[in-house]
């Protein structure tokens, strides 16, 4: 593994670059005296070679926006409004992006840019074009009808060409690719074209509908969640429901990916920090190893959103050290071992015997064996199925619990619907979940004011145009190589969108008329799962995943309640939060994102045992 840092990779190319005036001068110089010609002062060929960098780099910008401006005119489009920051390259807009992303509300910012410059706009962040919307319009195009055209992975076409000349970029593909690929690899969430169909396709067998229905796996770790929630409760102590929902997932997860669980749930849970004396937990190193998973894989993710999130000059953050490697060493020295049992599996006499012959038996890594033993290709892919399988579905447990806890009348209703068709301790089936249509609103409900992936981004590969919901205005003009971002985080709380209503909890609004008023109107309003081809494989595994840990809660407590008192200091809303309209201004949990949504601190809880359980 390279020792090169991300941030002296690109100081030294940069180095390079801002070399070749200098020489270039130096070179004029040797002929000029060659030539016997009066000599040019060495001081003045080198002030003129250094200046023409940024005099180059000025020119490129201006002249790659007199092309745009001339091809949007050729397209009969007009260009996207710009924000205009006071410092070069809208520095301070991308240090208020940051700002608001470590101390504010997901969305902060944004809204009153989209308020201000109309439903598209260009961040520009040091030259490069950053298009932002939060229009189903828009997303449409980006995810399903004009597919092909928006990418994650390389191409052949050049990408932030002002920027370009400036801030060399460390690594191959699109700048989305390069920021992630330290930790998703080239997975498929962080590939296109043939390499994503590739690992679409050996992924696909996982998620059969035997597969995705196995209620006996789920329940067995749900048991262990009851126990563990009942044990902690009867102390008298709260729950961190979030960190519960982790171990859940990870455990599901192992044993369903890789057919080999880490019993996450039995390294003992966390007290709060109001606890003084905490009893000591024996932990295996095995166990403890699965703890140390989960914290290194959300720093991990924490890095390479914030890479994203820097631009280009992300890797001037990352001078001294690449921040992904230590967190990495964690998730690989747990992941590792299982894909190399695996491979060696495979190897074996034995494996022949009993290869897997049908489809929808064995594991998924069972499945990606049988098609490659390359490690990196196995281990990129499972860590990517992770992301989506475990820290999405253990986030909107833990959302829909906190709002469980602020809507009594909501998990009452819920529980009732629960104990009408299951029962008090009947295990749940796949058609007592299909015919719950309450619990499928209550999820769906939580996906949509948090769904658990807020923001996404690609690149498009040609220019084009994007409509304008003024129709008698020119439609937006796209250039190639741009960075689109989009939130539907944002779009599932537009009231033009959702109705006045948008921003309030109301899990009827999937069963009543406003079904028809607005999501059958225009379903790419609700996207919890991606669209197009790209919809998540696992969508109805995590249906049935959440459903049936739901149901287990409902079986067997009658009520839950936040103890704000337990959350670390820091971690609840700041103050000025409750002046904001919508739900910024009344949840009193904090949402924080790395790829995904989670809670600061956790989600502290009591709950209230079932008399019938």
């Amino acid at each position: 593994m390279s020792v090169v840092t991300p941030g002296v990779d690109l100081l030294a190319k940069g180095a390079f670059l801002l070399s070749i005036p200098a020489l270039a001068a130096y070179a004029v110089g040797q002929i000029n005296e060659y030539l016997g010609r009066k000599p040019i002062p060495l001081w003045l060929l080198f002030s003129a070679g250094i200046i023409s960098v940024p005099t180059l780099a000025a020119a490129r910008v201006i002249l790659t926006r007199l092309k745009q401006r001339r091809e949007a005119a050729a397209l009969g489009a007009k260009m996207i409004p710009t924000a205009q920051g006071s410092l070069p390259g809208n520095a301070d807009i991308l240090r208020i992006m940051q700002r608001n992303f470590l101390h504010g509300y997901p969305g902060d910012g944004l809204d009153e840019l989209l308020k201000e410059k109309g439903p598209v706009a260009n961040l520009r962040i040091f030259w490069s074009d950053l298009v932002f919307t939060a229009s189903p319009e828009h997303v449409k195009l980006i995810l399903a009808t004009d597919f092909e055209n928006y990418v994650k992975g390389p191409h052949h076409r050049s990408s932030y060409a002002a920027s370009r000349l400036i801030f060399l970029d460390h690594k191959s593909g699109t700048r989305f690719q390069r920021s992630m690929q330290d930790v998703l690899g080239v997975g498929v969430f962080n590939s296109d074209g043939e390499m994503w169909k590739f690992h679409r396709s050996i992924t696909r067998p996982a998620f059969t509908r035997d597969r995705i229905s196995d209620f006996e796996l789920f329940d067995r770790h749900a048991e262990v969640v009851i126990h563990q929630l009942k044990t902690r409760l009867r102390e008298g102590q709260p729950v961190d429901f979030q960190d519960l929902m982790g171990r859940f997932t990870l455990d599901s997860a192992t044993e369903f990916l890789f057919g080999h669980c880490v019993h996450s749930l039995n390294a003992g849970l966390p007290y709060p920090h109001t606890v003084s004396y905490v009893p000591t937990n024996v932990q295996t190193p095995e166990k403890r190893l699965a703890n140390d998973f989960s914290a290194a894989f959300l720093d991990a993710q924490f890095v390479i959103s914030q890479r994203e999130r820097f631009g280009p000059i992300w890797p001037l953050f990352e001078l001294f050290a690449d921040k992904t490697r230590q967190p990495m060493k964690v998730v690989n020295a747990f992941i590792e071992p299982i894909i190399a049992t695996a491979i060696a599996k495979k190897n074996s006499v034995q494996h022949e015997k009993e290869k897997v012959s049908e489809e929808g038996a064995g594991t998924l890594l069972d499945h990606l064996v049988e098609v490659t033993s390359d490690p990196k290709i196995l281990k990129d892919e499972t860590l990517n199925i992770m992301l989506a399988g475990r820290d999405t579905t253990a986030a909107t447990l833990t959302i829909v619990v906190y709002f469980l806890s602020q809507y009594p009348q909501v998990m009452e209703r819920l529980r009732q619907e629960v104990l009408e068709h299951v029962g008090p301790t009947r295990r749940p089936t796949f058609d007592d979940v299909r015919d719950m249509k309450y619990l499928r609103a209550v999820l769906n409900e939580t996906l949509r004011l948090y769904p658990i992936v807020p923001f996404n981004v690609r690149e498009s590969v040609q220019a084009t145009t994007w409509p304008n919901p003024d129709p008698s205005d020119k439609p937006f003009y796209i250039p190639a190589g741009t960075k689109t971002a989009y939130s539907v985080f944002m779009m599932h709380r537009r009231k033009d969108l959702w109705g006045p209503d948008a921003e309030e909890f109301d899990p009827d609004r999937f069963l009543d008329e406003r079904v028809k008023k607005y999501l059958v109107k225009n379903s790419f309003i609700f996207l919890p799962f991606n669209a197009g081809p790209r919809i998540c494989l696992g969508q109805q595994y995590a249906y049935n995943e959440m459903s049936f840990m739901l149901i287990r809660l409902m079986q067997n407590f009658s009520s839950i309640s936040l103890e704000l008192g337990a959350f670390p200091p820091g971690s609840l809303p700041p103050e000025e939060f409750k002046l904001a309209p919508g739900r910024k201004g009344i949840d009193k949990v904090w949402p924080k994102m790395t790829l995904t949504l989670y809670l600061a601190g956790g989600l502290w809880v009591k709950m209230q045992e079932a008399i019938n359980a």
